[in-house]
């Protein structure tokens, strides 16, 4: 019965006024700031142990293999600010993350500087918000005008 509350008041109010919101942009906000001064404590409080994250690249990272990218610096991340973020809840437990972001980073040495468009999946779990799923694609530079 709550589950079932829970998902009809999930229908009747808007992205907005969702009660969950603030909780999953703190969230969010967490699994950046982790991202940029990574520590293993930081990354395991917000990732989901089922994490999915597939770059801009296409390469996949799970929760272990993105850890320790980030721990043994073979991925530095050095910028990341959000021009959109778009939060929407279809489900009970399930937020939806979609926007656009300035990204810069060194990968095995090689630094990139992006424009990227994202969707991000996250759940509910015993109660925090966990980054479960990641898609990503790079944004190509505006045309010039003619």
């Amino acid at each position: 019965m709550r589950l079932l509350l829970a998902f009809l008041f999930t229908l009747t109010c808007s992205a907005a006024e969702h009660p969950e919101l603030a909780r999953v942009h703190a969230a969010n906000d967490a699994r950046v700031a982790a991202m940029l001064a990574p520590t293993r404590e930081k990354l395991e409080a917000v990732l989901s142990p089922d994490l999915r994250y597939t770059h801009s690249n296409g390469q996949i990272d799970t929760k272990a293999s993105l850890i320790d990218s980030l721990l043994d610096g073979s991925a530095k991340y050095l910028k990341y600010d959000f021009h959109e973020r778009t939060v929407t809840f279809p489900a009970p437990g399930i937020a939806l993350m979609a926007g656009r972001f300035d990204v810069k980073a060194v990968v095995k040495g090689n630094a990139a500087e992006s424009t990227i468009s994202f969707l991000a999946v996250w759940r509910l779990e015993k109660g925090e918000w966990k980054f479960l799923a990641w898609q990503s694609c790079k944004v190509p530079p505006a045309a010039p005008a003619k």
